[in-house]
């Protein structure tokens, strides 16, 4: 596999409202954008399946399999380099579609995972390229992963299952004709598992993370001898930055990131000793993207992005590359994928005013380079009235600078100078992780909510990654303190620079974002209105799940959250735990999330919800049942987003797409506020009240609550409606 990208993208979100708590519509007297209006653009243009994407070259090159819809779900399509007018389905899938696929090194079969109930268990299958029906090479009931093919080995891939454990996962080969699969290595679990293995050129298992009490790891090396010997040891602050890449073809050393200084560098490590060897590094981020040769697995070029991504050659053939796709593309470009002989790469090109273009990049004959455009991913973004993003470093209350990324409504910024010429409504939306970052770029998020009349603010709070693990690490343990200080300060920020108006602010955000979004609207009145997609509400019981489902990850987690071991540490947890301040949350809340999410479970949910409607305030709760972290069901999201955009058009002002055709197909429960979006009342159902909180005393959060236990499944039909007064429990 050619290239690494390694950049780590970020989540999703929304917001939402009620005609209560003064959150109608605004005053007529503040409005939205001064300019006439701009083209509406679709929620499906932006948010729908892309017409084409994902496109990889087969090891030879010859062809390009890509993804598209079929029949209304995301499926795997091919055609020739001769003939690339002439694309073919390969797949049918028709409920959750397919996200991602690799090649085999047959050059025949394509490999994909499936998640079918959102919970985390993917199951590995093949296809022929030539068509047929797709083989399940793993069970249903187990997590299946990836570790690498091999041009040594084309009829087979080699995995890691925890079908035998499902906490530390084993090793095998399968063979792509027989579906066989051979053990390879046996997880020895317990206080010697291995988190995560790694393959040497050849496919064999070379590398393993051992997770360390104290949140840190060891990197095991299997030595000549077959036996696993410490490599060298990875300091707890470092575990989120330490990433090997892939071994050079001789087996002798192994590319990695490596954060020993402040910034993770590309570096070159000693199979046998462990010295490493620094190759490049930026001085101002972390390196995000490396160009590997898939024959000798020989570095050629890195990037780092600060504010935007930047490109360093590590040769002169590398150097020519990266000139002339600056020369040939106007947006920022990625290498996605490489046929084995290097002599054709897929480019894809993008910027936030440039929807993604794919493009085949022939460099067979280095002195005539050829770049050819595929496709353009989302064609019916191409005359969109896409706006300008722009990079921003805001000050925190102590010092550190958080990059962070601004979007202004069409025609709210005549100069051109990046600042709206008044204040606008603001959407700020926090990333998921919270260990990844946002990034320069088209952002779908960005445009539709800029589209439709807000300011949107993106911000790199302190630890998120990308900007060197002394960023990283200074947000140990801070969930809901300087993290949220940090989205805090950025608000002021706007409000300061004119760029906000301070009486209508949202937040919105999914996972972490989520979590985020309802501690804002707990813990001050900033806030306007809130949505929440998947946030958890307990930081305890989360640490809980993750400790069952990934007990590798246990004391890292202890070290980046809290420790529930300890007096101190299940105080703090608690006292940054949005359940317990659900009584103080006073402005509209859009809560939703999936019902197969393990780490934020429905049931706790339920209390949030049940507090807010028993107060009488604004609450609209949605559930999915059949989506987990993510809405990965087309029908499901753009449910959710038509939710979402009412909402915030019921809370801040800004303009409003028909909910239209948008319900169609979804599978959704609407518990609270389903009358504030036109259709969703069919949705509606009745929420039962939550059994009280774990070690809740009454005057703790002024949660409401009653004897009737909550229900882990969704309620039956009641005929009230959703969202009506409720009734005295």
């Amino acid at each position: 596999m050619g290239t690494k990208n390694l950049t780590l993208l970020a989540g999703a979100m929304a917001a939402l409202c009620l005609v209560v708590a003064g959150c109608g519509r605004p005053d007529a007297r503040a409005p939205v954008a001064s300019a006439p209006e701009a083209a509406l653009i679709a929620r499906e243009t932006l948010f729908g399946d892309a017409p084409r994407s994902g496109a990889r070259l087969s090891p030879r090159g010859d062809k390009v399999a890509f993804l598209a819809p079929r029949d209304g779900a995301s499926n795997i399509w091919l055609m020739s380099v001769g003939a690339m007018d002439e694309a073919r389905p390969v797949t049918d899938e028709t409920d959750r579609g397919i996200r991602s696929f690799v090649w085999a090194q047959d050059n025949a079969t394509l490999l994909y995972l499936q998640d079918a109930q959102g919970d985390g268990n993917t199951r590995l299958y093949a296809v022929n390229a030539a068509g047929g029906v797709p083989r399940a090479l793993t069970p249903a009931a187990a997590r299946a992963q990836i570790l690498g093919v091999a041009a040594s080995d084309p009829t087979g891939v080699v995995v890691s299952l925890n079908q035998r454990d499902a906490a530390w996962p084993d090793v095998f080969r399968i063979d792509l004709g027989s579906s066989a699969r051979t053990l390879l290595e046996r997880n020895p679990g317990g206080a010697r598992g291995i988190a995560r293995y790694y393959l040497d050129h050849d496919g064999r298992v070379r590398l393993g993370l051992h997770p360390t009490p104290d949140g840190g790891a060891e990197m095991m090396a299997r030595g000549v001898d077959g036996r696993w010997a410490r490599l060298f040891a990875v300091a707890p602050e470092d575990a989120l930055s330490a990433t090997p890449l892939g071994f050079a073809a001789d087996g002798r050393s192994f590319l990695m990131l490596d954060s020993t200084g402040d910034r993770s560098a590309l570096t070159r490590v000693d199979a046998a000793t462990g010295a490493k060897t620094v190759i490049g590094e930026s001085a101002r981020a972390d390196v995000s993207d490396v160009w590997i040769d898939p024959a000798t697995n020989t570095p050629h070029a890195f990037a780092a992005e600060y504010l935007r991504p930047e490109w360093r050659a590590l040769d002169p053939d590398a150097q020519a590359d990266v000139d002339f796709l600056d020369h040939q593309l106007t947006g920022d470009f990625r290498v996605t994928s490489r046929s084995n002989d290097d002599a054709r790469w897929i480019v894809v090109e993008e910027g936030p005013t440039t929807p993604a273009r794919t493009y085949l990049y022939d460099r067979t004959d280095r002195a005539h380079r050829r770049l050819s455009l595929l496709f353009r991913n989302r064609p019916a973004l191409e005359q969109a009235p896409l706006q300008a993003m722009t990079p921003v470093e805001i000050n925190a209350r102590d010092g550190l600078t958080l990059v962070s990324y601004l979007t202004l409504p069409p025609g709210s910024d005549l100069n051109g100078d990046g600042r709206p010429d008044q204040p606008e409504p603001l959407v700020v939306i926090p990333h998921d992780g919270p260990w990844s970052r946002d990034s320069y770029g088209f952002n779908a998020l960005h445009q539709w909510l800029a589209n439709r009349g807000y300011a949107v603010l993106s911000v790199n709070f302190r630890g998120s990654t990308g900007f060197g693990k002394a960023f990283l690490n200074a947000g140990n343990r801070e969930w809901g303190g300087r993290m949220q200080d940090d989205l805090l300060d950025a608000v002021q920020w706007a409000i300061r620079s004119r760029i906000a108006q301070p009486d209508r602010i949202a937040i919105a955000g999914a996972g972490f974002g989520g979590y985020a979004a309802l501690l804002g609207l707990a813990t001050t009145q900033q806030f306007r209105c809130g949505v929440s997609f998947g946030g958890p509400v307990n930081l305890a019981s989360m640490l809980d799940s993750l400790s069952v489902s990934l007990p590798a990850m246990r004391d890292q987690l202890y070290f980046r959250v809290g420790d529930p071991r300890t007096a101190e540490g299940r105080q703090m947890l608690r006292d940054r735990s949005p359940l317990w301040h659900a009584g103080q949350i006073r402005n509209p809340l859009l809560l939703a999330l999936g019902l197969h999410d393990a780490h934020a479970p429905r049931g706790e949910a339920d209390q949030i919800a049940f507090a807010l409607r028993a107060r009488g305030a604004g609450i609209t709760y949605v559930v999915f049942p059949d989506e987990g972290r993510e809405l990965t069901r087309t029908h499901d999201r753009l449910s959710f987003l038509a939710i979402v955009e009412h909402f915030l058009g019921d809370c801040l002002g800004g303009r409003v797409e028909p909910v239209g055709e948008a319900f169609e197909g979804a599978s959704l429960i609407a518990y609270d506020g389903a009358y504030n979006v036109p259709g969703l009342s069919a949705f509606a159902r009745r929420l039962s009240a939550p059994a009280a909180a774990p070690d809740q005393t009454p005057d703790e959060a002024a949660i409401e609550t009653t004897t009737e236990p909550s229900s882990p499944a969704p309620s039956p039909p009641d005929t009230e409606p959703a969202g009506a007064p409720p009734t005295t429990p």
